[in-house]
């Protein structure tokens, strides 16, 4: 038995053999001798374990074990391992700000001026007027500040590293008050109290889950209190039979009694979007004009950024947060800078900005501009397509996602798929898992393509993946 499998192992070529091969000599051009050399070495164990497993001549002799067939497997396991493992994705949800597919997309000023930064060095840190050391901050704070109305800013990687920086510079080992209906957790297990527990401040809760008064802040404050924190509860809403105490009122208290008031936006919008058909929430002006000290909020969400935590507000807080020590841990790349500055001077006029800014574009697209798309990709399919998928146009809704406007019920209009040669789930393992990946959703037996969240260059490219999943006929 030994003897049948040593008389097969040895019919297998040497490693120093398979490196001569041309196409092999070429992959080692591209790929490098030390990359190639260790798939070949995997190919060939994986070769001497299927020799192994078995003693059947006949499986034996039928196992390809040729230059060019090993070849070929190489190539294969090369180009699977080689691969970029963060990569592209179609995203057929209607979720806009869809966080599992990497929350907003950049508008396309923003992805240029990234790469510029990128491909050559910058004035990161360089003042060119005065010729000596800047801020990297400099480049987006007076736009910050223009937009917003507040005295300073500064960014950060994310809101949570904003609440948290904010919370060790100006309240560690002291209070800070907080509603019980506004102790939030958002997505991957951020909560107030960890974050608060974590910066080295004291969490005093006021009030109760659906009702806050003036009284119980007033109530609350002592020798210990070093900041009144308000939460937007941008992922959920408490309705009902509630009362929370609205942001000038905590203001006139926090001044009352020379307490910092805080208020964390979460989302965070520069622009009113009620007129585009979406609900009501506080833009980050309305909340500085009210005379509160500090406010954080994403770059990411309804910005339409870079991923980002800005923190604006009163010029004395925000230099304290820009001085703690943790702030360099937690401070922005050259890659954030260039993206958020492009963004933001989109923001100057409203109506540019929706048209510029590729998550504003898809929240306030209209349906019958969804379903004009999604008659394009349909338009698209031949006739044998159109047979095995049988689509229609269907109502929906799309989601705005992110933890941002929750209440929001986008209409839309889908394009619903009912494959006649395979099962849905099928259909979305397919389009998963091949290149490009596509991203949609199934509700009552159907795919569902919403062309929301679809680019228009990307249109051709769902026809062309669900044609070649047509079986031949």
């Amino acid at each position: 038995m030994a003897q049948v499998h040593t008389t097969y192992l040895r019919r297998l070529p040497a490693v120093d053999e398979i490196l001569r091969h041309d196409q092999v000599q070429s992959w080692i051009e591209q790929f490098s001798r030390n990359a190639v050399t260790a798939e070949v070495r995997q190919v060939l164990d994986t070769y001497r374990q299927q020799i192994l497993q078995t003693t059947d001549t006949a499986v034996l002799d039928a196992l390809p074990m040729d230059l060019d067939t090993i070849a070929q497997h190489i190539h294969i396991q090369l180009a699977s391992n080689q691969a970029y493992r963060l990569q592209r994705v179609i995203n057929a949800t209607g979720v806009v700000i869809h966080t599992n597919l990497g929350r907003s997309l950049l508008a396309s000023e923003a992805v240029e001026n990234l790469q510029t930064v990128a491909a050559s060095y910058s004035n990161l840190e360089y003042d060119l007027e005065r010729g000596q050391r800047g801020s990297r901050y400099a480049h987006v704070e007076a736009a910050l500040k223009a937009l917003t109305g507040a005295e300073a800013a500064l960014v950060v990687n994310n809101n949570a590293a904003a609440v948290f920086l904010a919370l060790q510079a100006l309240a560690a080992n002291r209070e800070v008050v907080v509603s019980r209906g506004q102790l939030i957790e958002i997505g991957g297990s951020f909560r107030i109290p960890d974050i608060m527990r974590g910066s080295g401040a004291i969490l005093r809760e006021v009030g109760t889950t659906n009702k806050t008064h003036p009284r119980d802040y007033a109530q609350a404050i002592n020798d210990q209190t070093a900041m009144l924190l308000r939460v937007h509860t941008s992922n959920y809403r408490i309705v009902g039979f509630t009362s929370e105490v609205a942001l000038p009122e905590l203001v006139q208290i926090g001044q009352a009694h020379n307490v910092v008031v805080m208020e964390d936006l979460g989302s965070g919008t520069l622009i009113d979007l009620r007129p585009y058909g979406l609900p009501e929430e506080p833009t980050v002006p309305e909340v500085v004009a009210s005379g509160v000290d500090l406010v954080t909020f994403s770059g990411d969400k309804l910005l339409g950024g870079p991923q980002a935590g800005i923190l604006v507000g009163k010029a004395a807080y925000i230099d304290a947060v820009r001085r703690h020590p943790l702030n360099r841990a937690l401070r922005v790349d050259k890659f954030t800078v260039a993206a958020l500055e492009a963004t933001l001077k989109f923001y100057s006029d409203p109506e540019h900005a929706i048209r510029h800014i590729p998550t504003l574009n898809m929240l306030c697209m209209a349906p019958q501009d969804i379903a004009r798309r999604a008659n394009r990709l349909r338009r698209r399919l031949s006739g044998p397509a159109q047979c095995a998928y049988r689509p229609s146009l269907v109502d929906g809704t799309s989601a705005v996602g992110g933890g941002a406007l929750p209440m929001a019920q986008l209409p839309t209009k889908l394009l619903a798929l009912q494959p006649a040669f395979c099962s849905v789930a099928d259909l979305e393992r397919y389009l998963r898992c091949r290149q490009p990946v596509i991203i949609g959703r199934i509700a009552q037996d159907q795919f569902l393509f919403d062309l929301r969240t679809v680019q228009d260059a990307e249109i051709p490219e769902i026809a062309t993946a669900l044609q070649e999943r047509v079986p031949a006929s």
